[in-house]
């Protein structure tokens, strides 16, 4: 089905269609005003239309995941229908403004993010919904590997990582990360202020809108707020920081501090050197060099976790096979 056709099925062939800002994958939005009712759509159709496995897995696994947290009392967008196959949804307006754009306002950032904590914890707390894939260990693993070493290492450093420094950065990643597995806790893994919406009129945890959560997993806590408060895209001050830590910490007493503080330096580790080799296959894969301006920020928050003793497994690996000034995105230094 065509999107055409999705939207006047649903009778909103007659809706005004806005693009909204889209995200790094194969999906656009389009925010719909003049129809029923105020809506987004989902559109994944051009993925769908070439095969490509993730289109209809992404709506189902949103779906499941909307329906989850509307279930705990936190702020999803409602579906108002779907083709999964056809890699379209209709989705509720959650509304124009997000966390991101009022801080590009100058909003006070404070409000924003310790609002942002204190929703996430509400998160964390919930026992998560069945079926969630692992994030730990061996897929985060592969997943830098698929970043860092497929695309950042041959830009950067002019060849191919050998079999050997393969297998001893999977082995690095796997022993930093190992203490912190079978947290079994709901990670959203991109839960940052593009993917938050401030929902004045409603209360407490549920006052923040949550999207973009189809990619969810099943690992640490620590990684969401990594994503929030060491944002691969803004610079946080570090008294926003301190002070949504607080927020969260607050809001769920049980944790053991010094236990989060060295799994949120193995999280932000992982996270940094994968996001800034993903600047480099967005550039050259994508065609998307505009990504490549956040590479200093994530190889700088990189560095600031590898100070953590949490991280040695990485950090040592990194000092053997990548000189620190080495550690930068290829594209922005011929830029710069």
């Amino acid at each position: 089905m065509s999107p055409d056709s999705f939207l006047a099925t649903h009778g909103f062939a007659a809706a005004r269609r806005a693009p909204l800002p889209g995200d790094a994958g194969h999906r656009r939005y389009l925010r719909l005003t003049g129809g029923p009712r105020p809506a987004i759509l989902m559109d994944g159709s051009a993925a769908a239309a070439v095969g490509l496995p993730s289109a209809e897995a992404d709506l189902r696994a949103f779906m499941a995941i909307a329906a989850h947290l509307r279930g705990t009392g936190l702020s999803a967008p409602e579906v108002l229908a779907a083709d999964p196959p056809a890699g379209l949804m209709l989705l509720e307006d959650l509304g124009e403004p997000t966390h991101a754009s009022l801080l590009d306002a100058g909003a006070d950032p404070l409000p924003l993010y310790t609002a942002a904590a204190e929703t996430l914890a509400a998160l964390h707390a919930a026992p998560p919904p069945p079926g969630l894939p692992l994030w730990e260990g061996e897929t985060m693993a592969r997943a830098a590997a698929a970043t860092f070493l497929d695309w950042w290492w041959p830009a950067a450093l002019g060849t191919d990582p050998a079999p050997a420094q393969r297998d001893a950065f999977r082995a690095a990643i796997r022993a930093m990360l190992a203490p912190f597995e079978g947290a079994g806790a709901f990670v959203h893994r991109d839960y940052f202020p593009a993917n938050l919406l401030p929902l004045p009129d409603r209360a407490g945890p549920a006052s923040v809108g949550i999207i973009d959560f189809q990619d969810a997993g099943l690992g640490h806590p620590a990684y969401d707020l990594v994503s929030l408060l060491q944002d691969a895209r803004r610079d946080v001050p570090g008294t926003i920081r301190q002070a949504a830590t607080a927020r969260y910490l607050a809001a769920r007493p049980g944790i053991d501090r010094a236990a989060f503080v060295a799994a949120t330096a193995a999280m932000a580790a992982q996270r940094h050197l994968r996001v800034a080799a993903l600047w480099v296959r967005l550039d050259r894969r994508d065609g998307k060099p505009h990504y490549l301006a956040h590479g200093p920020r994530c190889w700088r928050l990189l560095d600031e976790a590898l100070a953590h003793p949490a991280t040695a497994p990485l950090a040592a690996f990194l000092d053997e096979h990548v000189p620190r000034h080495l550690r930068a995105n290829p594209r922005m230094e011929s830029a710069a």
